[in-house]
């Protein structure tokens, strides 16, 4: 175990370090030997900005080494360093160029980790979107399954939680996509389908193809796709059970022991937890989807 100086951060065991807002990392040249003791010997006793909490050092030969600092008073504009912790040096950071990441966004950066195979034993240095720099220590995003019907691509779901870890303040998350086509639910071709509406992208099964949302007037011989809800329309309309492809995700993905959300047609106002399994409704929009990732976050970190 590194040796921590007296009044030092302690962020050198912690996972998913992202300092936030990023204002708080200062980027440096430093010329000196890529050493924690002789990093510590230059930057003890110097001033730092009252904002700087992290410094990241660029050395020879792009060389880069992270560190927090700490000092005794916050309040003046600049104050002695009191504290110094060595979170990585170069054999564990990895400098990486990406304009197209925010480095203000916890999962982008656990995502540009992810693709760069940074594991939670090192520091990714990313230089993203307008050329700031901001650095995720010790890597271990939560790998979340979206399970979700397709088409419409992208599967919406997905999209939506795309979307929202683009700007909400959620812990390190990057999504999975586990896709159900519905196409490969269809095994035989019987004389029509029956399908829950012309939104779902389904006009090419090999049968005509009709659309529960308009209420055919006549009931013909079709097999229906669609869930439990679709099923108590039909009985509603015509009164009898159709052959029927099942799509719901809840009923196809089954139990998880995963990370997972999906969504259910039986839900229609709120989300459900189901041990690590969050379920939306069919029509959630951006500020529900939010919701259900947060409720999950704060699900696993208290069983953590």
């Amino acid at each position: 175990m590194r040796e921590r100086l007296a009044c030092a951060p302690t962020y050198l065991d912690r996972l998913n370090v992202v300092p936030l807002p990023y204002r708080g990392v200062s980027v440096q040249p430093y010329a000196g030997d890529m050493t924690e003791p002789a990093i510590v010997g230059h930057l003890l006793g110097r001033e730092t900005y009252r904002r700087t909490e992290f410094i990241v050092l660029c050395g020879p030969d792009s060389r880069h080494a992270v560190v927090a600092v700490s000092a005794r008073d916050r309040a003046p504009l600049f104050s002695p360093i009191m504290g110094v912790e060595v979170l990585g040096l170069p054999e564990t950071c990895v400098y990486v160029r990406d304009p197209e990441t925010d480095c203000g966004n916890r999962s982008a950066l656990a995502r540009l980790a992810l693709e760069h195979n940074v594991g939670a034993d090192r520091t990714l240095i990313c230089e993203g979107k307008f050329d700031h720099v901001n650095f995720i220590h010790h890597p271990r995003p939560l790998m979340l399954r979206v399970v979700e019907v397709t088409p419409p691509e992208p599967p919406k779901l997905f999209d939506l939680v795309r979307h929202v870890l683009s700007y909400a303040d959620l812990p390190p998350i990057v999504p999975i996509l586990e896709r159900i086509e519905l196409t490969s639910l269809v095994s035989e071709t019987p004389a029509a389908f029956l399908v829950p509406c012309r939104s779902g992208g389904l006009d090419d099964l090999g049968a005509p193809i009709h659309y529960l949302d308009e209420r055919p007037p006549a009931r013909e011989a079709w097999t229906l796709i669609g869930c439990e809800r679709s099923l108590q329309f039909h009985r509603h309309y015509y009164g009898d059970e159709p052959p029927r492809i099942e799509m719901c995700p809840r009923v196809i993905a089954g139990g998880r022991s995963e990370p997972t959300i999906l969504k259910c047609c039986l839900l229609e106002f709120d989300i459900e937890r189901d041990g690590e399994t969050l379920i939306v409704p069919w029509g959630a929009d951006l500020p529900m989807v939010e919701r259900a990732l947060r409720a999950l976050s704060q699900h696993l970190e208290a069983q953590s």
